[in-house]
């Protein structure tokens, strides 16, 4: 392995000189690794012998590919997440897919400020092709048959029948069928924010020399600043989708959201225009549905047929109680009436 230098010096990570060293370190055989890495790719097609299963969901514009890895490559995914990949560092800025770090924590240097503009990078996972993982990987100190067999463990190439199916466009079906980060392999998130590191630099800078805040969570950008940078918001805008371009990341310039002090200010759903805060038509909803289960019993709301519904509803009134305390105990005495027997 070449040498770390600086903070990647201090990760501890283990030293696979090899590829025998690799198969070892994951507790699988030579012949199994170069299966699970499928560098050949002879497993791009439908059927058991493919390492990914794959589910298009609805959103409200389109649908999204999850690429569920099945079992085996899963723990071996795993093990590189827990053994190679936690312990890097990120970008401060970076608040998803980070232990104590969460939506609140990503919206809150944005409470109370002039001007709040929320961008969206399209494709995150499936916009992150295989080289720039492999870059990532030689980065960190591993020789080229290692880096080239990680690389292969952590991404994926969807069949083009697959691809085709749910995708809005021959473009997205196209990278898809390309290597890329997979979403719902347990990697990727943390891949996605190692490879975002230089995007995060440049949009911190661009922030702080404009007396601004910088925070991402996974694919959702946001800055906020005083009246400066409220008179430039347009020029701003453009400034930052030239930098995500320049780092490989493409805008979805339909989702892009200037918000002034004036009108309401939401980041993944929550108010920040004095205060983190919930919006009011969820608070209005979540209060119906407990408020019915009270009087109608909690089997009449459980319409979607969640496995735990208690605890469904428990962790949602505690999100809330975290944006607002006292609209969370209100909605907490009125879940502590609801008869669950």
């Amino acid at each position: 392995m070449a040498p770390r230098a600086g903070a990647l010096a201090a990760c501890a990570l283990p030293a696979l000189a090899t590829p025998g060293d690799l198969a070892a370190w994951l507790g699988v055989t030579a012949s199994e690794l170069d299966w699970f890495a499928d560098t050949r790719e002879m497993n791009a097609a439908e059927g058991p012998l493919c390492h990914y299963s794959y589910v298009w969901v609805p959103k409200r514009f389109g649908a999204r590919l999850m690429e569920v890895p099945k079992s085996r490559l899963k723990e071996i995914q795993r093990k590189i997440l827990r053994g190679i990949l936690d312990p890097v560092p990120v970008h401060r800025a970076a608040h998803g897919f980070r232990k104590a770090h969460s939506c609140v924590t990503y919206v809150e240097p944005h409470v109370g400020r002039e001007v709040v503009i929320r961008m969206d990078l399209r494709g995150f996972f499936p916009g992150i092709p295989a080289p720039r993982v492999h870059a990532l990987f030689a980065t960190l100190g591993y020789p080229e048959a290692v880096a080239r067999l990680l690389t292969a463990l952590c991404t994926n190439r969807v069949p083009m029948r697959v691809a085709r199916r749910g995708a809005s466009s021959w473009l997205e079906a196209k990278r898809l069928g390309v290597r890329h980060l997979p979403q719902g392999a347990p990697t990727s998130p943390a891949l996605a924010n190692l490879c975002a590191l230089h995007l995060d630099f440049r949009l911190d800078a661009l922030a702080q020399s404009m007396d601004a805040n910088y925070t991402r969570y996974a694919d959702d950008i946001a800055l906020s600043g005083g009246e400066a940078m409220r008179r430039s918001a347009v020029r701003i805008t453009g400034l930052i989708s030239r930098v995500a371009v320049e780092q490989g990341f493409d805008v979805n310039h339909r989702k892009t959201r200037v918000m002034h002090r004036s009108r309401r200010q939401v980041l993944t759903g929550i108010v920040v225009n004095e205060k983190t805060n919930v919006r009011r038509p969820e608070y209005d909803r979540l209060k119906a549905i407990i408020t019915n289960c009270v009087r109608h019993g909690p089997h009449s709301q459980n319409r979607d047929h969640v496995t735990d519904f208690r605890a469904h509803l428990a962790g949602r009134i505690a999100y809330i109680a975290g944006l607002n305390p006292a609209r969370g105990s209100r909605l907490a005495r009125i879940f502590d009436r609801i008869r669950w027997d």
